[in-house]
């Protein structure tokens, strides 16, 4: 009888020793609805597969016979030390995933030494994570219909120190989520098989919806009713609310509004990009939304050397979209990218472990960096190059 590998299947989250084991066990720790909420992405779910696709594309070129024993991963994001090239990325609704969820990636970020963004969509007031947190902490931003909320939210980042604002631009016309959609009969109300699934999970039931009370959007909360802001449905309900009339005047409003750090988030062209620089930002996120806006999109790893080589020095340029190993945060450093955005990856470590289960997530990631650095003999981040990289 051939031997056969033996699949993941424990619940101890010291026996998980990567990205895909930490996922395997969030799946079975939370409701189907919540967890395809974080997996899932638009229609036929090509971009999503794609982004993984683009990244085993590539391989690597090691050299051979360099000393690598002083090798560190620490870099520098808008001129301030970080001991890692990763960013935690911007995710809504984290309080279904655990109770205290963005404070739990927070405060890891926090400890590893790395920045953290906050969502708009978040389940903690932004003012009471900088309050409690610590730590470098960036917010995204989406405008809604009502632009007299995205101006007071951007006033209340700058009052609270939060040092980078992160606009996204991809959503003004909301992704067709599927998977979303099927676990709601009506915008905000579930379907009876979702209320069955949340049944069968009673501890994540007591300790994320009975105890703490249902999980809402908390920056939201005094400028929509009540019925909007509740994370039950949200994935339904908040959509409306995007404005779809978003265009590049409204870089020029946000940067009137905001003295700290501007990034635009859903950059895929070098004619973006370089529209960007011109207005004054002072970094673009290459990203499709993880796959959950437009489906058959290109992978930011794609797209990366050409925005790399047209806006040379002139932003920081960061990516997110797929990443689950440190061979794929190396890959994207060596193609141009300053630091990778991390979103599932942190968010599997979170819903499968709370706090503890994002430290291991992370450090899982930095350990592979430093493997990688060392087998492809290098000693830090700026030896990385395309010298290195061969697309299969």
């Amino acid at each position: 009888m051939p031997w056969k590998r033996r699949p993941f299947k424990s619940l101890n989250l010291a026996r998980a020793l990567n990205i895909a084991q930490l996922r395997e066990i969030a799946r079975r720790r939370v409701p189907g609805f919540a967890f395809e909420y974080v997996e899932g992405g638009a229609e036929d779910e090509v971009t999503l597969r794609g982004n993984r696709e683009a990244l085993e594309r590539l391989r690597l070129i090691p050299q051979t016979l360099i000393d690598t024993s002083a090798r560190h991963q620490r870099v520098a994001i808008f001129g301030r030390p970080a001991n890692a090239p990763l960013i935690i990325a911007p995710t809504g609704l984290n309080g279904m995933l655990h109770p205290q969820g963005d404070l739990a990636l927070a405060r890891a970020a926090a400890r590893l030494g790395i920045p953290f963004t906050l969502s708009t969509l978040s389940t903690t007031r932004l003012e009471e994570l900088a309050t409690r947190a610590g730590g470098r902490l960036w917010l995204q931003l989406y405008v809604l219909k009502e632009r007299a909320i995205a101006r007071d939210i951007v006033q209340r980042a700058g009052a609270a120190g939060y040092e980078a604002l992160v606009f996204t631009t991809d959503a003004n016309v909301f992704g067709n989520r599927e998977w979303d959609r099927r676990s709601y009969r009506a915008p905000g109300r579930p379907s009876v098989r979702t209320a069955l699934d949340m049944l069968r999970h009673p501890r994540w039931l007591w300790r994320t919806f009975v105890t703490p009370g249902m999980p809402r959007f908390r920056n939201l909360e005094g400028y929509l009713p009540p019925s909007a802001t509740t994370a039950l449905g949200g994935a339904t309900v908040i959509p409306p609310l995007f404005e779809p009339t978003i265009q590049w005047d409204d870089i020029t409003w946000i940067r009137q509004l905001w003295r700290g750090r501007l990034l635009i988030k859903g950059v895929l062209s070098v004619g973006d990009a370089e529209r960007a620089a011109a207005l004054g930002c002072d970094g673009i996120v290459l990203s499709n939304h993880g796959g959950r806006q437009l489906d058959y999109c290109v992978a930011p790893i794609e797209v990366l050397p050409d925005i790399r080589r047209a806006v040379g020095q002139r932003l920081t340029v960061l990516i997110d979209s797929g990443f689950r190993r440190g061979t794929d945060v190396v890959k994207a450093l060596a193609l141009g990218a300053q630091a990778v955005m991390i979103g599932r990856a942190t968010l599997y470590g979170l819903a499968a472990g709370g706090e503890p289960g994002v430290d291991r997530a992370l450090a899982m990631l930095t350990t592979e960096i430093d493997r990688v650095l060392g087998q492809l003999g290098c000693n830090s981040i700026t030896e990385l190059g395309p010298q290195l990289l061969q697309d299969a």
